[in-house]
């Protein structure tokens, strides 16, 4: 994969100018239509079509397995697909793959890094394999070393660092050009929790600056770094929304409430708005309603008034967890249609 990478780049060194995010570049910045691909006599990919805008992080969730990583293959031209067209900044990749590959920085899973190099060596030669001019390049390193917190290792060999930092590196190279789209793999897979904070506020801060799509199974990474939401299943999109509307898919409109001095369950039930009650305890109760009827503030009204002794009301919300099951599971009775 680090030949492969790097053989990417040399092969389609930067133009001149840095073809970074600003007010020409166009609101969509990566758009891929009907893309498919087979290995041998199976098809991994069907008939996916996404589309990044400008300055969103886009994320593409799924089990592993899914067909995260051959569509960000394909998406930055490492991997040709079998049919489908995909745009970079309005350039045809497949037509014209330097002046596309211009505008990406990828970060495949495993980082492309040359572990025996410092790791200024190392970004002083992955800016030299995208063309840079030797006078900009000492600035292209500073910068990306000082967005991704890397002066303090700056003349420290690769391989002595941890993963997080490694990661880092990985990270660096990928946007040493000040790319317009960048394309991020697993970015903190094996990663320990503050090394996963990290790195997320990093790629948080990216999104002020580029378009970024990244892949990922961690449901916390929607949560904590996606704009938009993208998911995968046996390489199919089945899912597209805000990762807002996501975190609200399915959700049932009630709340659980816990009573010290309960009344028999059918006096619950007989609220007004009350549509079910589920007892889930000795005091502790499971209440649905109808969207627009809440009734909460009856029971507040009448618990007070009938010494129920309310001890906590809390709405009912949904994991992330139980979202992505809901989503992934109800594919296999019907897709619900992808809108890019």
């Amino acid at each position: 994969m680090r030949a492969h990478i790097l053989g990417y780049i040399q092969c389609h060194p930067q133009p001149r100018t840095s073809p970074t995010l600003s007010n020409a570049t166009p609101e969509i910045t990566l758009s891929a239509r009907n893309l498919t691909r087979s290995f041998g006599k199976q098809q991994i990919i069907h008939d996916i079509s996404l589309q990044l805008r400008r300055g969103e992080v886009l994320g593409l969730l799924g089990h592993n397995g899914a067909g995260k990583s051959t569509t960000l293959q394909m998406l930055t031209g490492c991997l040709i697909p079998d049919s489908g067209e995909i745009e970079i900044c309005g350039i045809n990749l497949r037509q014209h793959p330097q002046q596309a590959k211009a505008y990406i920085g990828y970060l495949p899973e495993t980082p492309p890094l040359y572990r025996e190099l410092t790791v200024r060596d190392f970004l002083i030669f992955a800016a030299r394999l995208r063309g840079m001019k030797p006078a900009g390049v000492a600035q292209a390193c500073a910068q990306a070393m000082q967005r991704c917190g890397l002066e303090s290792v700056e003349r420290k060999p690769i391989a002595t660092l941890s993963k997080g930092y490694q990661q880092r590196v990985g990270i660096a190279q990928a946007i040493i050009h000040r790319p317009a789209v960048i394309v991020l793999d697993e970015p903190t897979v094996g990663l320990d929790p503050a090394q996963i904070r990290d790195i997320r506020k990093l790629i948080r801060e990216l999104g002020d600056t580029s378009s970024v799509i990244l892949s990922t199974h961690l449901l916390g990474e929607v949560e904590s770094v996606c704009d938009r939401v993208e998911i995968m299943r046996q390489g199919k999109l089945i899912y597209s929304d805000t990762s807002v509307r996501m975190q609200h898919y399915g959700q049932v409109s009630g709340f659980t409430i816990t009573l010290n001095n309960p009344p028999p369950i059918d006096e619950l039930r007989g609220l007004p708005g009350v549509s079910q009650v589920e007892q889930l305890s000795a005091q502790q109760f499971r209440v649905v309603h109808a969207p627009d009827n809440n009734p909460s503030g009856v029971l507040l009204d009448r618990a007070s008034q009938q010494g129920w002794q309310l001890v906590q009301l809390t709405p009912l919300h949904a994991s992330l967890e139980e979202v992505f099951v809901q989503i992934t599971d109800g594919e296999a009775d019907a897709t619900q249609e992808v809108q890019p």
